[in-house]
Protein backbone atom coordinates (compact mmCIF):
# COMPACT_ATOMS: atom_id res chain seq x y z
CA UNK A 1 0.00 0.00 0.00
CA UNK A 2 1.47 3.58 -0.56
CA UNK A 3 2.69 5.56 2.00
CA UNK A 4 0.10 8.42 2.10
CA UNK A 5 2.92 10.51 2.80
CA UNK A 6 4.35 10.39 -0.86
CA UNK A 7 1.01 9.63 -2.40
CA UNK A 8 1.53 11.21 -5.66
CA UNK A 9 5.06 11.78 -5.53
CA UNK A 10 7.02 9.61 -8.51
CA UNK A 11 8.50 6.70 -7.42
CA UNK A 12 12.96 6.40 -8.04
CA UNK A 13 13.30 2.90 -10.32
CA UNK A 14 16.40 2.11 -9.26
CA UNK A 15 16.64 -2.01 -10.29
CA UNK A 16 19.37 -0.80 -13.01
CA UNK A 17 21.67 -0.05 -10.07
CA UNK A 18 21.58 -3.89 -9.17
CA UNK A 19 22.29 -4.85 -12.99
CA UNK A 20 25.01 -3.10 -13.23
CA UNK A 21 26.53 -4.57 -10.31
CA UNK A 22 25.42 -8.17 -11.60
CA UNK A 23 27.58 -7.38 -14.99
CA UNK A 24 30.67 -5.95 -13.21
CA UNK A 25 30.54 -9.49 -11.17
CA UNK A 26 30.17 -11.69 -14.28
CA UNK A 27 33.21 -10.15 -15.98
CA UNK A 28 35.15 -10.21 -13.33
CA UNK A 29 34.25 -13.72 -12.56
CA UNK A 30 34.82 -14.67 -16.12
CA UNK A 31 37.99 -13.01 -16.11
CA UNK A 32 39.45 -14.64 -13.57
CA UNK A 33 37.95 -18.16 -14.78
CA UNK A 34 39.81 -17.39 -17.63
CA UNK A 35 43.32 -17.05 -15.65
CA UNK A 36 42.92 -19.44 -13.26
CA UNK A 37 41.51 -22.64 -15.91
CA UNK A 38 44.79 -22.79 -18.31
CA UNK A 39 47.02 -23.34 -15.29
CA UNK A 40 44.55 -26.33 -14.33
CA UNK A 41 44.01 -27.79 -17.42
CA UNK A 42 46.19 -30.53 -18.42
CA UNK A 43 48.18 -30.52 -21.80
CA UNK A 44 46.61 -33.42 -23.53
CA UNK A 45 47.45 -32.31 -26.68
CA UNK A 46 51.40 -32.73 -26.28
CA UNK A 47 52.58 -35.68 -27.93
CA UNK A 48 55.49 -38.35 -26.51
CA UNK A 49 59.10 -38.02 -27.23
CA UNK A 50 62.41 -36.88 -25.92
CA UNK A 51 62.21 -34.05 -23.34
CA UNK A 52 63.53 -30.87 -24.61
CA UNK A 53 66.69 -29.18 -23.21
CA UNK A 54 66.51 -27.45 -19.63
CA UNK A 55 66.79 -24.17 -22.02
CA UNK A 56 63.72 -24.80 -24.42
CA UNK A 57 61.93 -25.41 -21.94
CA UNK A 58 62.32 -22.63 -19.69
CA UNK A 59 61.80 -20.67 -22.99
CA UNK A 60 58.80 -22.18 -23.80
CA UNK A 61 56.91 -22.11 -20.66
CA UNK A 62 57.50 -18.22 -20.38
CA UNK A 63 56.25 -17.50 -23.54
CA UNK A 64 53.27 -20.00 -23.04
CA UNK A 65 52.47 -18.02 -19.98
CA UNK A 66 53.00 -14.56 -21.50
CA UNK A 67 50.55 -15.89 -24.25
CA UNK A 68 47.93 -17.28 -21.23
CA UNK A 69 47.63 -13.89 -20.06
CA UNK A 70 47.37 -11.67 -22.75
CA UNK A 71 43.67 -12.37 -23.30
CA UNK A 72 42.16 -12.61 -19.99
CA UNK A 73 43.65 -9.51 -19.00
CA UNK A 74 42.40 -7.75 -22.13
CA UNK A 75 38.90 -9.32 -21.24
CA UNK A 76 38.96 -7.58 -17.87
CA UNK A 77 40.10 -4.19 -18.97
CA UNK A 78 37.13 -4.44 -21.70
CA UNK A 79 35.12 -5.28 -18.86
CA UNK A 80 35.83 -2.56 -16.70
CA UNK A 81 36.26 -0.22 -19.47
CA UNK A 82 32.40 -1.23 -20.49
CA UNK A 83 31.17 -1.53 -17.04
CA UNK A 84 32.04 2.28 -16.41
CA UNK A 85 31.27 3.72 -19.67
CA UNK A 86 27.76 1.86 -19.10
CA UNK A 87 27.46 3.29 -15.72
CA UNK A 88 27.82 7.33 -16.84
CA UNK A 89 25.52 6.47 -19.28
CA UNK A 90 22.98 5.65 -17.14
CA UNK A 91 23.94 8.23 -14.44
CA UNK A 92 23.59 10.58 -17.63
CA UNK A 93 20.20 9.63 -18.87
CA UNK A 94 18.46 9.41 -15.40
CA UNK A 95 19.29 12.80 -14.54
CA UNK A 96 17.32 13.77 -18.22
CA UNK A 97 15.12 11.03 -19.02
CA UNK A 98 11.59 12.21 -19.23
CA UNK A 99 10.24 8.87 -20.58
CA UNK A 100 8.09 6.88 -18.88
CA UNK A 101 9.86 4.10 -17.06
CA UNK A 102 12.66 6.54 -15.33
CA UNK A 103 12.36 9.08 -12.65
CA UNK A 104 10.72 11.87 -13.87
CA UNK A 105 10.61 15.08 -11.56
CA UNK A 106 7.93 15.60 -8.64
CA UNK A 107 5.71 18.40 -8.14
CA UNK A 108 8.07 21.31 -8.19
CA UNK A 109 11.14 18.75 -8.07
CA UNK A 110 14.42 21.62 -7.69
CA UNK A 111 12.28 24.15 -6.76
CA UNK A 112 13.34 25.99 -3.11
CA UNK A 113 10.91 24.64 -0.15
CA UNK A 114 9.01 27.75 0.30
CA UNK A 115 8.03 27.86 -3.31
CA UNK A 116 6.69 24.02 -2.88
CA UNK A 117 4.99 25.03 0.12
CA UNK A 118 3.32 28.00 -1.75
CA UNK A 119 1.43 25.38 -4.04
CA UNK A 120 0.69 22.92 -1.40
CA UNK A 121 -1.32 25.81 0.23
CA UNK A 122 -3.00 26.85 -2.84
CA UNK A 123 -3.59 22.92 -3.71
CA UNK A 124 -5.52 23.16 -0.42
CA UNK A 125 -7.58 26.19 -1.05
CA UNK A 126 -8.62 25.10 -4.71
CA UNK A 127 -9.60 21.28 -2.92
CA UNK A 128 -11.64 22.33 -0.38
CA UNK A 129 -13.48 25.18 -2.64
CA UNK A 130 -14.70 22.52 -5.01
CA UNK A 131 -15.57 20.19 -2.04
CA UNK A 132 -17.50 23.01 -0.19
CA UNK A 133 -19.14 24.21 -3.74
CA UNK A 134 -19.81 20.71 -4.94
CA UNK A 135 -21.65 19.50 -1.95
CA UNK A 136 -23.53 22.89 -2.29
CA UNK A 137 -25.06 22.52 -5.56
CA UNK A 138 -25.65 18.36 -5.12
CA UNK A 139 -27.86 19.30 -2.35
CA UNK A 140 -29.44 21.64 -4.80
CA UNK A 141 -29.73 18.60 -6.87
CA UNK A 142 -30.71 16.08 -4.60
CA UNK A 143 -33.97 18.14 -4.01
CA UNK A 144 -35.71 17.23 -7.32
CA UNK A 145 -33.51 13.22 -7.99
CA UNK A 146 -33.97 10.63 -6.33
CA UNK A 147 -31.29 9.15 -4.43
CA UNK A 148 -30.26 6.19 -6.53
CA UNK A 149 -29.73 8.69 -9.23
CA UNK A 150 -27.52 11.29 -6.79
CA UNK A 151 -25.70 8.13 -4.89
CA UNK A 152 -22.81 8.38 -7.63
CA UNK A 153 -22.38 11.96 -7.02
CA UNK A 154 -22.49 11.15 -3.40
CA UNK A 155 -20.11 8.69 -3.47
CA UNK A 156 -17.47 10.87 -5.01
CA UNK A 157 -18.11 13.42 -3.29
CA UNK A 158 -17.50 11.78 0.24
CA UNK A 159 -14.12 9.85 -1.85
CA UNK A 160 -13.02 13.43 -2.41
CA UNK A 161 -13.49 14.65 1.10
CA UNK A 162 -11.67 12.08 2.16
CA UNK A 163 -8.47 13.01 0.06
CA UNK A 164 -9.02 15.98 1.31
CA UNK A 165 -8.60 15.15 4.90
CA UNK A 166 -5.64 13.54 4.75
CA UNK A 167 -4.15 16.26 2.99
CA UNK A 168 -5.27 18.52 5.62
CA UNK A 169 -3.80 15.96 8.08
CA UNK A 170 -0.66 15.88 6.70
CA UNK A 171 -0.15 19.89 6.57
CA UNK A 172 -1.01 19.42 10.26
CA UNK A 173 1.87 17.39 10.56
CA UNK A 174 4.16 19.30 8.15
CA UNK A 175 3.17 22.59 10.21
CA UNK A 176 4.07 20.99 13.73
CA UNK A 177 7.60 19.76 12.21
CA UNK A 178 6.82 16.43 11.10
CA UNK A 179 8.44 15.01 9.62
CA UNK A 180 12.28 17.06 9.95
CA UNK A 181 14.05 16.16 7.33
CA UNK A 182 14.27 18.39 4.25
CA UNK A 183 14.07 15.74 1.76
CA UNK A 184 11.20 14.02 3.52
CA UNK A 185 9.24 17.48 3.90
CA UNK A 186 9.71 17.58 0.08
CA UNK A 187 8.08 14.53 -0.30
CA UNK A 188 5.17 15.60 2.64
CA UNK A 189 4.41 18.58 0.62
CA UNK A 190 4.62 16.55 -3.17
CA UNK A 191 2.03 14.32 -1.32
CA UNK A 192 -0.22 16.82 0.20
CA UNK A 193 -0.73 17.94 -3.67
CA UNK A 194 -1.24 14.88 -5.06
CA UNK A 195 -3.62 14.22 -2.39
CA UNK A 196 -5.86 17.35 -3.56
CA UNK A 197 -5.09 16.63 -7.09
CA UNK A 198 -6.84 13.27 -6.30
CA UNK A 199 -9.90 14.94 -4.96
CA UNK A 200 -10.38 17.10 -8.04
CA UNK A 201 -9.97 14.32 -9.97
CA UNK A 202 -12.82 12.39 -8.52
CA UNK A 203 -15.00 15.69 -8.49
CA UNK A 204 -13.95 16.01 -12.66
CA UNK A 205 -14.65 12.64 -13.92
CA UNK A 206 -18.33 13.01 -12.36
CA UNK A 207 -18.64 16.86 -13.57
CA UNK A 208 -20.56 15.56 -16.71
CA UNK A 209 -22.70 13.54 -15.22
CA UNK A 210 -24.04 15.66 -12.63
CA UNK A 211 -24.15 17.89 -15.26
CA UNK A 212 -26.92 15.09 -17.14
CA UNK A 213 -28.22 14.81 -13.88
CA UNK A 214 -29.23 18.42 -12.88
CA UNK A 215 -29.82 19.20 -17.13
CA UNK A 216 -30.24 22.96 -16.70
CA UNK A 217 -29.33 23.69 -20.55
CA UNK A 218 -33.04 21.73 -21.30
CA UNK A 219 -36.01 23.77 -20.62
CA UNK A 220 -37.69 21.22 -17.62
CA UNK A 221 -34.69 20.78 -16.39
CA UNK A 222 -33.65 24.69 -15.63
CA UNK A 223 -37.18 25.42 -14.87
CA UNK A 224 -37.71 22.75 -12.56
CA UNK A 225 -34.29 24.16 -10.55
CA UNK A 226 -35.27 27.46 -10.27
CA UNK A 227 -38.33 26.27 -8.90
CA UNK A 228 -36.35 24.75 -5.90
CA UNK A 229 -33.62 27.95 -5.27
CA UNK A 230 -36.54 29.90 -5.29
CA UNK A 231 -38.44 28.02 -2.63
CA UNK A 232 -35.76 27.51 -0.90
CA UNK A 233 -35.15 31.84 -0.78
CA UNK A 234 -38.70 32.18 0.48
CA UNK A 235 -38.04 29.47 3.21
CA UNK A 236 -34.73 31.70 4.38
CA UNK A 237 -36.54 34.74 3.79
CA UNK A 238 -39.53 33.57 6.80
CA UNK A 239 -36.39 32.01 8.38
CA UNK A 240 -34.29 35.42 8.09
CA UNK A 241 -37.33 37.61 10.42
CA UNK A 242 -37.43 34.58 13.13
CA UNK A 243 -33.79 34.68 13.52
CA UNK A 244 -33.83 38.93 13.98
CA UNK A 245 -35.89 38.21 16.65
CA UNK A 246 -34.20 35.76 18.03
CA UNK A 247 -30.62 37.30 18.13
CA UNK A 248 -32.98 40.55 19.63
CA UNK A 249 -33.64 38.62 22.37
CA UNK A 250 -30.21 36.96 22.95
CA UNK A 251 -29.04 40.54 23.01
CA UNK A 252 -32.02 41.69 26.16
CA UNK A 253 -31.00 37.77 27.87
CA UNK A 254 -27.22 37.65 27.82
CA UNK A 255 -24.23 39.27 27.72
CA UNK A 256 -22.06 40.69 24.20
CA UNK A 257 -19.17 37.75 24.38
CA UNK A 258 -22.51 35.38 24.28
CA UNK A 259 -23.39 36.45 20.98
CA UNK A 260 -20.77 37.15 19.33
CA UNK A 261 -20.10 34.29 17.28
CA UNK A 262 -23.48 35.14 15.38
CA UNK A 263 -22.97 39.28 15.02
CA UNK A 264 -24.05 40.18 11.50
CA UNK A 265 -25.27 37.59 10.29
CA UNK A 266 -28.82 37.67 10.20
CA UNK A 267 -27.49 41.31 8.33
CA UNK A 268 -25.19 39.32 5.74
CA UNK A 269 -27.77 37.05 5.40
CA UNK A 270 -29.81 39.20 4.36
CA UNK A 271 -28.00 40.80 1.84
CA UNK A 272 -27.07 37.34 0.22
CA UNK A 273 -30.66 36.97 -0.01
CA UNK A 274 -31.07 40.86 -2.14
CA UNK A 275 -28.17 39.37 -3.88
CA UNK A 276 -30.08 35.78 -4.79
CA UNK A 277 -33.42 38.15 -5.70
CA UNK A 278 -31.43 39.91 -8.13
CA UNK A 279 -29.60 36.66 -9.78
CA UNK A 280 -33.25 34.45 -9.52
CA UNK A 281 -34.74 37.45 -11.54
CA UNK A 282 -32.11 37.40 -14.14
CA UNK A 283 -31.89 33.72 -14.64
CA UNK A 284 -35.92 33.94 -15.38
CA UNK A 285 -35.17 36.65 -17.98
CA UNK A 286 -32.49 35.01 -19.56
CA UNK A 287 -34.28 31.96 -19.93
CA UNK A 288 -37.07 33.45 -20.75
CA UNK A 289 -34.84 35.14 -23.50
CA UNK A 290 -33.57 31.77 -24.92
CA UNK A 291 -29.71 32.31 -23.60
CA UNK A 292 -29.50 29.42 -21.32
CA UNK A 293 -25.68 29.43 -20.74
CA UNK A 294 -26.52 33.12 -19.00
CA UNK A 295 -29.22 32.03 -17.29
CA UNK A 296 -27.84 28.85 -15.64
CA UNK A 297 -25.15 30.77 -14.61
CA UNK A 298 -26.93 33.56 -12.70
CA UNK A 299 -29.07 30.40 -11.54
CA UNK A 300 -25.94 29.17 -9.87
CA UNK A 301 -25.06 32.48 -8.26
CA UNK A 302 -28.29 32.66 -6.65
CA UNK A 303 -27.98 29.16 -5.44
CA UNK A 304 -24.79 29.84 -3.87
CA UNK A 305 -25.88 33.11 -2.09
CA UNK A 306 -29.17 30.98 -0.95
CA UNK A 307 -26.54 28.10 0.51
CA UNK A 308 -24.80 31.08 2.07
CA UNK A 309 -27.61 33.01 3.63
CA UNK A 310 -29.19 28.97 5.04
CA UNK A 311 -25.70 28.63 6.75
CA UNK A 312 -25.76 32.37 8.45
CA UNK A 313 -29.49 32.09 9.51
CA UNK A 314 -28.87 28.71 10.94
CA UNK A 315 -25.82 29.80 12.93
CA UNK A 316 -28.04 31.97 14.53
CA UNK A 317 -30.80 29.41 15.46
CA UNK A 318 -27.89 27.08 16.77
CA UNK A 319 -26.28 30.05 18.77
CA UNK A 320 -29.59 30.22 20.43
CA UNK A 321 -30.45 26.18 21.50
CA UNK A 322 -26.86 26.54 22.67
CA UNK A 323 -26.98 29.03 25.50
CA UNK A 324 -30.23 27.81 26.18
CA UNK A 325 -28.45 24.32 26.56
CA UNK A 326 -25.57 25.68 28.30
CA UNK A 327 -27.26 27.47 30.87
CA UNK A 328 -28.98 23.99 31.53
CA UNK A 329 -25.85 22.41 32.30
CA UNK A 330 -24.19 25.20 34.34
CA UNK A 331 -25.52 24.22 37.77
CA UNK A 332 -24.68 20.36 36.85
CA UNK A 333 -21.11 21.24 36.10
CA UNK A 334 -20.62 23.17 39.01
CA UNK A 335 -21.41 20.02 41.57
CA UNK A 336 -19.57 17.50 39.45
CA UNK A 337 -16.65 20.22 39.16
CA UNK A 338 -17.26 19.99 43.06
CA UNK A 339 -17.06 16.88 43.07
CA UNK A 340 -14.29 15.67 40.79
CA UNK A 341 -12.31 18.11 43.47
CA UNK A 342 -13.39 16.21 46.61
CA UNK A 343 -12.25 13.30 45.06
CA UNK A 344 -8.22 14.19 44.27
CA UNK A 345 -8.11 15.81 47.41
CA UNK A 346 -9.30 12.53 48.91
CA UNK A 347 -6.34 10.48 46.80
CA UNK A 348 -3.80 13.16 46.99
CA UNK A 349 -1.73 10.84 48.92
CA UNK A 350 -1.73 8.20 45.37
CA UNK A 351 -2.23 11.12 43.04
CA UNK A 352 0.62 10.91 40.29
CA UNK A 353 1.51 14.18 40.24
CA UNK A 354 3.69 15.60 43.11
CA UNK A 355 1.58 16.62 46.42
CA UNK A 356 2.67 20.46 45.79
CA UNK A 357 1.71 20.87 42.24
CA UNK A 358 -2.12 18.89 42.86
CA UNK A 359 -2.77 21.63 45.66
CA UNK A 360 -1.66 24.00 43.39
CA UNK A 361 -4.31 22.85 41.02
CA UNK A 362 -6.79 22.37 43.39
CA UNK A 363 -6.67 26.13 44.26
CA UNK A 364 -6.68 27.13 41.40
CA UNK A 365 -9.55 25.15 40.72
CA UNK A 366 -11.36 26.47 43.87
CA UNK A 367 -10.66 30.16 43.13
CA UNK A 368 -11.99 29.73 39.61
CA UNK A 369 -15.29 28.16 40.44
CA UNK A 370 -15.57 30.49 43.25
CA UNK A 371 -15.51 33.04 40.27
CA UNK A 372 -18.34 31.58 38.49
CA UNK A 373 -20.39 30.51 41.25
CA UNK A 374 -20.83 34.75 41.73
CA UNK A 375 -21.00 35.31 38.21
CA UNK A 376 -24.20 32.49 38.02
CA UNK A 377 -26.11 34.88 40.73
CA UNK A 378 -25.42 38.49 39.72
CA UNK A 379 -26.80 39.55 36.91
CA UNK A 380 -26.58 38.15 33.11
CA UNK A 381 -24.07 35.54 31.94
CA UNK A 382 -22.19 33.87 28.89
CA UNK A 383 -23.01 29.99 29.98
CA UNK A 384 -20.95 29.17 27.25
CA UNK A 385 -18.18 30.62 29.22
CA UNK A 386 -18.83 29.58 32.08
CA UNK A 387 -18.80 25.86 31.37
CA UNK A 388 -15.42 26.46 29.49
CA UNK A 389 -14.13 27.66 32.34
CA UNK A 390 -15.52 24.67 34.86
CA UNK A 391 -14.42 22.20 32.12
CA UNK A 392 -10.91 23.90 32.07
CA UNK A 393 -9.91 24.43 35.24
CA UNK A 394 -11.46 20.69 36.16
CA UNK A 395 -9.71 18.52 33.53
CA UNK A 396 -6.13 19.05 35.13
CA UNK A 397 -7.45 16.90 38.19
CA UNK A 398 -10.35 15.27 36.91
CA UNK A 399 -10.68 11.66 36.99
CA UNK A 400 -14.01 10.91 35.36
CA UNK A 401 -16.38 11.21 38.16
CA UNK A 402 -18.74 13.48 37.12
CA UNK A 403 -20.48 12.44 33.43
CA UNK A 404 -21.87 15.63 33.28
CA UNK A 405 -18.28 17.56 32.69
CA UNK A 406 -17.97 15.46 29.08
CA UNK A 407 -21.03 16.55 27.79
CA UNK A 408 -20.14 20.20 28.95
CA UNK A 409 -16.92 19.87 27.53
CA UNK A 410 -18.07 17.93 23.99
CA UNK A 411 -21.33 21.22 24.14
CA UNK A 412 -18.65 23.73 24.08
CA UNK A 413 -16.51 22.22 21.62
CA UNK A 414 -18.84 21.51 19.17
CA UNK A 415 -20.37 25.00 19.49
CA UNK A 416 -16.91 26.79 18.96
CA UNK A 417 -16.02 24.20 15.92
CA UNK A 418 -19.47 25.05 14.35
CA UNK A 419 -18.91 28.53 14.12
CA UNK A 420 -15.55 28.68 13.24
CA UNK A 421 -16.70 26.12 10.08
CA UNK A 422 -19.46 28.57 9.27
CA UNK A 423 -17.47 31.70 9.27
CA UNK A 424 -14.62 29.82 6.51
CA UNK A 425 -17.81 28.66 4.69
CA UNK A 426 -19.47 32.11 4.32
CA UNK A 427 -15.72 33.70 3.65
CA UNK A 428 -14.16 30.69 1.56
CA UNK A 429 -13.03 33.74 -0.93
CA UNK A 430 -11.11 35.11 1.83
CA UNK A 431 -9.55 32.67 3.86
CA UNK A 432 -6.08 30.73 3.52
CA UNK A 433 -4.94 27.53 3.57
CA UNK A 434 -3.66 27.74 7.50
CA UNK A 435 -7.15 28.61 8.81
CA UNK A 436 -8.52 25.32 7.06
CA UNK A 437 -6.09 23.34 7.77
CA UNK A 438 -6.97 24.68 11.85
CA UNK A 439 -10.13 23.97 11.26
CA UNK A 440 -9.85 20.65 10.15
CA UNK A 441 -7.63 19.44 12.82
CA UNK A 442 -10.14 20.82 15.26
CA UNK A 443 -12.94 18.97 13.21
CA UNK A 444 -10.94 15.61 13.79
CA UNK A 445 -10.14 16.00 17.55
CA UNK A 446 -14.06 17.17 18.06
CA UNK A 447 -15.00 13.67 19.32
CA UNK A 448 -12.09 12.25 20.91
CA UNK A 449 -10.25 15.23 22.67
CA UNK A 450 -13.22 18.20 22.97
CA UNK A 451 -11.20 20.56 25.17
CA UNK A 452 -8.34 20.62 22.07
CA UNK A 453 -11.42 20.81 19.71
CA UNK A 454 -12.14 24.31 20.88
CA UNK A 455 -8.76 25.27 21.66
CA UNK A 456 -8.31 24.48 17.76
CA UNK A 457 -11.53 26.16 16.76
CA UNK A 458 -11.02 29.33 18.56
CA UNK A 459 -7.65 29.50 16.84
CA UNK A 460 -8.70 28.46 13.38
CA UNK A 461 -11.90 31.51 13.58
CA UNK A 462 -9.00 34.04 14.58
CA UNK A 463 -6.90 33.16 11.36
CA UNK A 464 -9.79 33.50 9.20
CA UNK A 465 -10.61 36.23 10.54
CA UNK A 466 -7.11 37.47 10.13
CA UNK A 467 -7.01 36.23 6.51
CA UNK A 468 -10.74 38.54 5.96
CA UNK A 469 -9.11 41.58 7.11
CA UNK A 470 -6.12 41.35 5.00
CA UNK A 471 -8.16 40.52 2.34
CA UNK A 472 -9.70 43.88 2.31
CA UNK A 473 -13.23 42.35 2.27
CA UNK A 474 -14.12 42.91 6.52
CA UNK A 475 -17.25 42.29 7.29
CA UNK A 476 -19.56 45.02 6.63
CA UNK A 477 -21.66 47.38 9.52
CA UNK A 478 -25.12 46.44 9.74
CA UNK A 479 -27.88 47.72 7.20
CA UNK A 480 -24.72 48.87 4.45
CA UNK A 481 -26.58 47.38 1.44
CA UNK A 482 -23.08 45.52 0.63
CA UNK A 483 -24.47 42.56 -1.06
CA UNK A 484 -22.52 43.14 -4.01
CA UNK A 485 -19.32 43.66 -2.23
CA UNK A 486 -19.65 40.72 0.39
CA UNK A 487 -20.72 38.37 -2.48
CA UNK A 488 -17.72 40.08 -4.96
CA UNK A 489 -15.08 38.92 -1.85
CA UNK A 490 -16.66 36.00 -0.12
CA UNK A 491 -18.64 33.99 -2.53
CA UNK A 492 -17.62 34.95 -5.90
CA UNK A 493 -14.42 36.60 -6.20
CA UNK A 494 -12.84 39.64 -6.17
CA UNK A 495 -15.85 41.35 -7.85
CA UNK A 496 -18.81 39.62 -8.77
CA UNK A 497 -19.06 40.64 -12.65
CA UNK A 498 -15.94 39.24 -13.45
CA UNK A 499 -15.95 35.68 -11.19
CA UNK A 500 -18.32 32.96 -12.89
CA UNK A 501 -20.04 30.79 -10.32
CA UNK A 502 -18.43 27.54 -9.37
CA UNK A 503 -20.29 24.15 -10.03
CA UNK A 504 -20.18 20.30 -9.01
CA UNK A 505 -16.83 19.64 -10.20
CA UNK A 506 -12.87 19.74 -9.92
CA UNK A 507 -10.46 22.06 -10.88
CA UNK A 508 -10.81 21.19 -14.38
CA UNK A 509 -14.41 21.61 -14.60
CA UNK A 510 -15.31 23.76 -11.68
CA UNK A 511 -15.83 26.79 -13.81
CA UNK A 512 -17.48 25.56 -16.90
CA UNK A 513 -20.56 27.54 -16.41
CA UNK A 514 -18.71 30.42 -17.94
CA UNK A 515 -20.60 32.97 -19.37
CA UNK A 516 -19.97 36.82 -18.05
CA UNK A 517 -22.47 38.02 -15.66
CA UNK A 518 -23.48 41.57 -16.34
Amino acid sequence: MTSSLIRGRPRRAASHISARVAHAVLGAVVAVLWLVLPGMTPDRGTPAGPAPSAAAQGQEVEETATADLVLPLLALGAAVVLGAYGYLRRSRRTRTRTTPGGPRPGPGSGAPLAELDERARAALVVADDCVRVGAEELDFAAARADADAVAPYARAMAAARAELTEAFRMRRRYDEGVPAEHAARRQALAGIVGRCAEAGRLLDEEAAGFDRLRDLEEAEGFGGALDVAEARFRGLAGRTGAAEAAFTDLARRYPPAARAPVVGCVEQAKDRLVFATTRLNQARQCADRGERGRAVAHLRAAEGAVAQAGILVGAVDRQVALLARAAELVPAALTGAEAELAGARAQAGAAAVPAGELRARLLHADAVLSVVREELTSGPYDPLDLLHRIVRVTAPVAAGRAAVLSAAAALVARGAVAAAADYVATHRGAVGAEARTVLAAAQDAEEADPLAAEALARQARQLAERDVRAHGHPDAAPGTGTAGALLGGILLGPDPTEAPPASYGGPRTRARRTPRLP
